[in-house]
């Protein structure tokens, strides 16, 4: 079910009258219900697939807390291995078979290969992860093992951020299920003012800067230039419009139930530096790796080849993460890589910028900072949209090249579209740096009725007249 679809639109309001009209005790289970209901709009026969899973982690969790020295261990690799088996078949187990075959046959022998013909579970390496930090968490002594099945796999299904997050760690969403959440309209009008940001992130920005980055990525030996750099440039916005837009709308659909979501986004496309943009961007899987993969295997406490391998190995996994194929790998790669470069040129760049003038805390160094940081961004967003790794090379090494601006494709784009999206960008940075040194939500919520009711007018129509309506399914859900 979309956050963007008539479907939901209908779902949404029932969940919550009943959540509310419902005594305490009988909201877990309809919430788990609801719950299921939203993932079997997509296909109804994987939740049995999801259920295999959760119950997997649900008894490794209760005996990874009973157990005893070596058998603590034992259960834990056998949850882990259990549920990461499920994530290889679905996700991994042709690209692997496929690359094995490709560099075999570089020798000569070409095994037969089976090809599984089966479709990838919405989300699943979501909730895997979400599934992976509660054992994690059980074993290392800082979570209880959860013993009521009913919340347990509520923790898991809880649709808001079941399919693209955020990742939610048990410390932090485990327990507000026992909780008692009573309707509090300051809460609830401020989980829609929420909803209707992420709103018009997915289908007033992000679906419209989609009809022409999936244009000209489709066929980008077709593009000059200047549209592969419109286009890179719009994917951009248009994958953070995507996943932060679906953030807000998981967050503010929680709240509204009562329920605290961690921030998954801090307007990253102001970092000053790779490491920042990092900080800042999804940042519930970037923690994610740096507990689990990258700090478990010595993090920057260790030798200097250590550490650069921890780095490489830790984005390498978080590009694979994101889906099968070479192009996010070397995605992620890369952004190790960048990483690395940074920390290496760090008191060189100072002393460059200090030479010309241009100490820390200056505007224009923090401006430079900025522009370089999102053009690097960009070269590796060529990656992670490119369809093959030559179609990411063609386009890197074609950027410059045929910057004719009567070719701008497409001509219908160009004339109807190309306005409203670049002022949907920017109308999308001013809010952004006007709510951080002025909360919007919370001034408008101290404005007088009518003038709030106006601007909330406002929002709807601007939504329904902007928007792009095609139920475009969230980037992340493939992932």
């Amino acid at each position: 079910m979309l956050f963007n679809s008539l479907q939901f639109a209908v779902f949404f309001p029932v969940v919550v009258a009943l959540y509310f009209l419902l005594p305490h005790r009988s909201r877990l289970v309809m919430l788990l219900v609801a719950s299921c209901l939203f993932y079997m709009a997509f296909i109804p026969v994987y939740i049995f697939i999801l259920f295999t899973t959760i119950l997997i982690d649900y008894v490794a969790g209760i005996y990874i807390e009973r157990g005893r020295g070596s058998h603590r261990r034992h259960w834990l690799i056998g949850s882990i291995i259990s549920t990461c088996a499920v994530l290889f078949i679905f996700k991994y187990f042709n690209f692997f078979t496929g690359s094995f075959a490709g560099v075999v046959g570089l020798f000569g022998w070409h095994p037969p290969i089976r090809v599984l013909n089966i479709i990838l579970p919405i989300g699943l390496s979501f909730h895997t992860f979400q599934s992976l930090s509660y054992v994690v968490e059980v074993y290392r002594g800082k979570q209880k093992a959860e013993t009521d099945f009913i919340t347990y796999a509520t923790y898991v299904m809880f649709f808001p951020q079941l399919v693209a997050g955020p990742i939610e760690r048990p410390q932090n969403l485990l327990h507000q299920f026992a909780e008692e959440h009573n309707f509090d309209y300051d809460r609830v009008t401020s989980g829609l003012k929420r909803i209707a940001w992420g709103l018009f992130k997915k289908v007033v920005v992000a679906d419209r800067l989609a009809l022409y980055v999936n244009d000209v990525y489709a066929n980008p030996r077709q593009c000059n230039g200047l549209q592969l750099s419109i286009a890179t440039f719009f994917f951009a916005y248009q994958i953070y419009c995507d996943f932060s837009g679906y953030s807000d709308i998981a967050i503010g659909t929680a709240r509204i139930l009562g329920f605290r979501l961690m921030e998954n986004f801090d307007t990253p496309y102001c970092s000053k530096s790779i490491s920042e943009f990092w900080h800042r961007w999804h940042i519930s899987l970037s923690t994610w790796f740096r507990d689990y993969v990258y700090f478990p295997m010595g993090g920057n406490r260790t030798t200097l080849p250590r550490w650069v391998f921890n780095i490489l190995v830790t984005f390498g996994i978080s590009g694979l993460w994101h889906g099968a194929n070479w192009t996010y790998v070397v995605w992620g790669l890369l952004n190790g890589f960048y990483l690395l470069s940074g920390r290496a040129t760090a008191n060189w760049r100072t002393r460059t910028f200090e030479s010309v003038g241009l100490p820390a805390g200056n505007p224009v160094r923090s401006a430079i900072s900025v522009v370089t940081t999102f053009g690097l961004v960009c070269v590796g967003w060529v990656f992670f949209r490119a369809r093959t790794l030559p179609d990411a090379a063609y386009i890197l090494t074609h950027f410059w090249k045929g910057w004719n601006f009567g070719e701008i494709r497409t001509e219908q784009f160009l004339l109807r579209q190309m306005p409203v999206a670049i002022m949907s960008i920017l109308l999308l940075e001013v809010l952004q740096l006007l709510n951080k040194r002025y909360p919007l939500a919370a001034t408008l919520q101290r404005a007088p009725l009518w003038p709030r009711w106006t601007v909330y007018a406002g929002i709807v129509f601007g939504l329904i007249l902007f928007g792009v309506y095609r139920s475009a399914q969230f980037i992340y859900f493939q992932f």
